[in-house]
């Protein structure tokens, strides 16, 4: 609270990882009520009226971990996990005194590791498995192959010879609602092979319902799925619509694949001041 005007005004940081890109929040006071979150999350994430971002990140204390947190994506709904969302959470962390450059973060999905190095973030990711190759997804003019997994979250991979020749906004909308993959449904990525330990990815996220810049458990599905069908081998460089190049290595033991983990930068954009007031 602003004495001088009482305004409510609570400080938050903007960041992203490969244009991926989030408001972050320290509550570890909880000031939010949980039945207020799914809506402030609509509203600060929205554009033009809010600051404008892929989703929302509560920081908590945990029991459990060093630091835990509420994330929502852009329309409000909670999600089990997000890589981008996990490397921005940690360097916000460590900027902001809440752990150590080595630090445990709770999700939905499980505790998941991290390491901050200044801007470079390595996760470690949780929840992978439910691997289900060479899936039949009828559209509504066409058939797609695709391979699906959980990374944390839910995720269809379909392999294309021209990414830009994909109509994603209309692809990836149908595979997310697909009644294959519901009641949760799916994220949709679109993968070209560009050698043995490189590709690119393009995303339709759900919860976002568009296509982001970057999807870190996007990217982590892409190469997994790639090494499934012995395209790549660890480590693969992934190349993301915002430019990015992150980098996923992981253990292929042939019938499982551990050791899974995610590396780039987080960065902040810059610092500001929520008026609760105002918002629409």
């Amino acid at each position: 609270m602003d004495e001088a005007t009482g305004r409510r005004r609570i400080p938050f940081y903007k960041m992203h990882g490969g244009g991926n890109d989030f408001i972050l929040i320290d509550h570890c006071h909880h000031f939010l009520p949980e039945a207020e979150q799914p809506k402030f999350a609509r509203q600060v994430c929205a554009a033009k009226v809010g600051v404008g971002a892929d989703g929302l990140i509560l920081l908590e204390t945990s029991p459990q971990a060093d630091i835990a947190w509420r994330f929502y994506n852009a329309d409000g709904s909670e999600a089990e996990m997000c890589g981008n969302g996990a490397r921005c959470a940690a360097r916000f962390a460590v900027l902001n005194g809440l752990a150590g450059p080595r630090l445990t973060l709770s999700t939905l999905a499980g505790i998941i590791q991290a390491e901050v190095h200044d801007r470079q973030v390595r996760v470690a990711m949780t929840g992978v498995g439910d691997f289900r190759l060479h899936v039949d997804i009828p559209l509504n003019d066409r058939t797609l192959q695709g391979h699906f997994l959980k990374v944390g979250v839910p995720h269809v991979v379909v392999l294309s010879a021209d990414l830009e020749k994909v109509p994603l906004k209309q692809w990836g909308k149908q595979i997310r609602f697909h009644p294959l993959f519901q009641p949760r449904g799916t994220n949709a990525n679109f993968l070209l092979l560009k050698g043995p330990h490189s590709l690119e990815v393009r995303t339709y996220e759900r919860g976002v319902e568009d296509e982001t810049l970057a999807c870190g458990t996007g990217a982590v599905a892409a190469a997994l799925i790639a090494a499934r069908l012995g395209h790549v081998t660890s480590p693969v460089m992934v190349h993301t619509r915002g430019g990015e190049v992150l980098a996923v290595s992981f253990q292929d033991q042939g019938s499982t694949i551990t050791d899974v983990t995610l590396e780039g930068e987080a960065l902040v954009v810059y610092q500001g001041e929520l008026w609760m007031d105002e918002l629409k």
